[in-house]
């Protein structure tokens, strides 16, 4: 050999052994006859050791989908002339799995005759690594700021997580308390779904939309002939929530005849359907939810104490959004999310002055009241961003102001919107607004300032169906 042609060897060589890529040839024969520095450091093993062997040596784990074959000829390699650049393991010298990043290609002469085969290997344990630490800070972010469809970061709200962590891995009845927009069906739902029986069904009752008789038949189920109009049998909602959860909001409104039903269920795990004696066994965790004081109820005799005893077996008290207010600017940007989605538009953000009357805001409607807040804006933005003019009036009067305009206490835009008022509210005048509103209760209890539930409870009052007869 020439000594030029030897310099330009190892001058080659050299430049293989400076790759951070790792590089081996084989031979037409399937052995290997060259394997670089790299390879050594990612394979664990040295040169002397893989040279003169098969490339099976890597036992990697993707070869055309295959493992790799012991004869040469029936290599993917061989038969396509080259392999797809592709993630997958090689076995370390030790035993580990190392992830890496493949590919190979054929080599041959200037008359097509087969010289052997090269391949690169590129590490992708760094790479996976960092991947990984990303996902961990993304996990424990969103376990920082939310669980479910729950949002918040303030203290009293982990310590919310928490209860809802604790509860999901029992079948304890949960009792949730706290004012009404707190979000107690989203506590309800962020314990199922984060419960072993997730994929089981979910069933929500409101016990104060309905009168006694609808009640027991919506929970029960009947028989059919049990009542006028029962034409045929029907399960309800406790049959329906077998091996799951049944969330019971509003269970301070229940009857005292209720209140008896419901305690024999939670002692006997079994129901009756209204006309039946039949017992059915079913098995399904409770969770209630109230904005009472059931406690006080008990001491003044209008909830049992039996009863109550045994639905709060792990009671969760969600707090009022004016003890949180340090969760507000994230509640506020995932509701101008949802609004952009839902309006198309490109809302970023609200301004300082409008941000300055939300934080001062008192918010006795809690979390539903911020999120209509925020839906209200969205009907007034034609911006990037929410002006304190976009806003409801009650945010941005000031206490005197709002003082001085007690009996006014709507501008124009919100009296073009409604001429209803709490006090001059009628059954005439409910029905006539639930018309313009679509029968949407939320909507007409934003135009009288009251809740959704105390709009169920004019409609359960004055006897009017829940939904427009047709």
């Amino acid at each position: 050999m020439k000594t030029h042609e030897l310099w330009n060897v190892h001058f080659l060589n050299q430049i293989l052994d400076t790759m951070a890529e790792g590089l081996f040839t084989l031979d037409d024969n399937g052995t290997i006859t060259s394997w670089n520095k790299s390879m050594e450091k990612i394979s664990g093993y040295p040169a002397r050791e893989a040279v003169g062997k098969g490339c099976g040596l890597l036992q990697c784990s993707r070869c055309y989908g295959k493992k790799c074959p012991a004869d040469i000829s029936k290599c993917g390699v061989m038969r396509h002339g080259k392999t797809e650049t592709k993630e997958c393991f090689i076995r370390h010298k030790d035993g580990h799995d190392i992830p890496v990043i493949k590919n190979a290609r054929l080599a041959t002469d200037d008359d097509k005759h087969v010289l052997g085969i090269v391949e690169t290997i590129t590490d992708l344990t760094e790479l996976k690594k960092i991947k990984q630490t990303a996902e961990d800070a993304q996990r424990k972010l969103k376990k920082v700021y939310r669980l479910g469809n729950i949002i918040g970061k303030s203290a009293v709200m982990q310590n919310v997580f928490d209860a809802i962590r604790a509860a999901a891995d029992s079948q304890a009845n949960i009792l949730i308390q706290g004012d009404s927009g707190t979000g107690k069906e989203l506590v309800a739902g962020a314990i199922h779904y984060n419960s072993p029986n997730a994929e089981k069904p979910m069933i929500t009752v409101n016990c104060s939309a309905l009168s006694e008789a609808l009640l027991e038949s919506e929970l029960f189920g009947h028989v059919k002939g049990a009542f006028t109009g029962a034409h045929r049998d029907r399960k309800g909602r406790f049959e329906e929530a077998d091996q799951g959860t049944i969330f019971l909001d509003e269970i301070g409104e229940l009857t005292p005849y209720m209140q008896v039903k419901l305690l024999r269920v939670l002692q006997e795990r079994e129901i009756e359907r209204v006309g039946d004696s039949k017992r059915i066994k079913i098995n399904i965790r409770i969770i209630a939810a109230t904005h009472k004081n059931l406690f006080d109820l008990t001491r003044e005799g209008k909830f049992r104490e039996d009863l109550f005893y045994r639905l709060k077996v792990f009671p969760i008290n969600v707090p009022p959004l004016r003890d949180r207010r340090d969760d507000i600017p994230y509640l506020i940007n995932h509701f101008i999310q949802k609004g952009n989605k839902r309006e198309n538009k490109e809302i970023s953000k609200v301004s300082t002055a409008g941000m300055k009357k939300i934080m001062e805001h008192s918010w006795p409607g809690n979390i539903r009241e911020l999120e209509n807040a925020i839906e209200h804006a969205f009907v007034l933005c034609n911006y990037n961003q929410i002006e304190l003019a976009d806003l409801p009036v009650e945010l941005r009067e000031t206490q005197m102001e709002k003082t001085v305009n007690t009996f006014n206490q709507y501008d124009k835009t919100d009296q073009m919107k409604s001429n209803y008022q709490p006090h001059s509210l009628t059954r005439e005048s409910l029905v006539n607004l639930l018309d313009d509103c679509g029968w949407n209760k939320a909507e007409v209890g934003r135009r009288i300032n009251k809740s959704r539930t105390a709009v169920w409870k004019y409609m359960k009052k004055w006897d009017i169906p829940l939904q427009r007869k047709p």
